[in-house]
């Protein structure tokens, strides 16, 4: 699978370091990631997702739309 997780965090001048801080993983297993080597778990993708503000869609190349779709309100 082709994901964009390598093109958003160099888009925004990150380390690797950085955000595998931020996933709590360490940086070798975050670059495993990003060169297609391991799979990124869902819970992962959907905290970078979160992170970069993009939807689940658009990290993993679904779609060229970047904007995420609108979350739903909570029921009372």
């Amino acid at each position: 699978m082709n994901l964009r997780i390598r093109d958003l965090r160099e888009d925004r001048d990150l380390k690797q370091s950085v955000i595998a801080d931020y996933l709590m993983c360490d940086q070798s297993l975050y670059s495993k990631y990003e060169r297609g080597e391991r799979e990124l778990p869902l819970r992962l993708a959907v905290r970078l997702a979160e992170y970069y503000g993009v939807s689940i869609d658009y990290l993993v190349g679904l779609t060229d739309e970047p904007a995420p779709y609108p979350r739903k309100r909570k029921q009372p």
